[in-house]
This record gives C-alpha cells, sequence and structure tokens, in this order.
C-alpha cells in the first residue's frame, strides 16, 4: 500500500455506499441480531432493526447493550464515509443516555459526523424506536471514531 490517501470527496457516492455494505456485511455482530444497513450518504448513515424478544432485558424492553450496538455501528459508519476508501475504522470512545424504554416494532439508530478530522472523527447518533407508525427517541450518542490505515484491517 503506498503512502499517498485518496480524496474521500473524490470517492462516487454508489461505490461509497457499496464499501460500506460490504463492511457492514463482514460485522457478524450485525447480522446475529438482525440489524440491516438502510440508509448510507455522505456524513450520515441508518441501521434498522427490527424487535426480537431474544434481544430484551427483564423488563421486555430492547437491551440497552443492543441499542448501544447499532449506535456505535451507526457512528463508525457515518464517520468511515468521511475517510479515503483504504481506511479502517475503530471506536475509540462514546457516551449514551438511554432517554426512554426502548419499546418497539422496529428501531433505528440514525448517526451523523459532527467533525471529521484527518485521524478522529466525531459523530453523535439517536435511536428511535417506531410503535404504530410514531417514532419515540429512545436514546442518543456521542462517539469519537479513529481511522486506521493498515493494510490488513479494512472497514
Amino acid at each position: 500500500m503506498s503512502g499517498q490517501k485518496s480524496d474521500p470527496a473524490a470517492v462516487p457516492p454508489d461505490d461509497l455506499a457499496a464499501r460500506v455494505q460490504a463492511s457492514f456485511d463482514r460485522q457478524k455482530v450485525m447480522k446475529l441480531i438482525g440489524a440491516s444497513l438502510s440508509r448510507v450518504d455522505r456524513g450520515e448513515v441508518e441501521i434498522e432493526l427490527p424487535f426480537r424478544r431474544e434481544l430484551t432485558q427483564q423488563h421486555g424492553f430492547l437491551h440497552a447493550g443492543i441499542i448501544s450496538t447499532i449506535l456505535d455501528s451507526a457512528c463508525g459508519y457515518a464517520a468511515y464515509t468521511m475517510m479515503p476508501p483504504e481506511a479502517a475504522v475503530l471506536s475509540v470512545e462514546y457516551k449514551v443516555n438511554m432517554v426512554s424504554p426502548a419499546n418497539g416494532e422496529r428501531f433505528f439508530a440514525r448517526a451523523r459526523v459532527t467533525k471529521a478530522g484527518r485521524t478522529l472523527t466525531v459523530c453523535s447518533g439517536d435511536v428511535f424506536a417506531e410503535r404504530n407508525g410514531k417514532e419515540k427517541l429512545v436514546a442518543t450518542m456521542l462517539a469519537t471514531m479513529m481511522t486506521v490505515d493498515r493494510e490488513g484491517l479494512r472497514g
């Protein structure tokens, strides 16, 4: 791999979505919990998760760990859309606030880049529960993602 980095702005949107989808498809945890990538735009990503009883806590709400998992991935992929094609993304840190019980038929983790840097990218994201066609905010996240430029560590 050469030392030169590509300009992420030069990545065509279709290639960007395909690159993000290919990386998402390699995440075994997303497959395990039944999550899917529902939207990819430069600096923004949405992950959808249908309700499954196996993912609940003792009161029947979607578990906070599952909420955090889809938010972490959404933030990571939002950051990834701003990175050069040869880069990989890793989480550095995040903070999650659960603001209401995760009770719904489907859940949407929507993340966006707040500030993209060369090495660190700050993102924010929210999870909404959909019930009877209405959405309710259940969690919010602030995350820092790191660009990793290493052969063998992609996506």
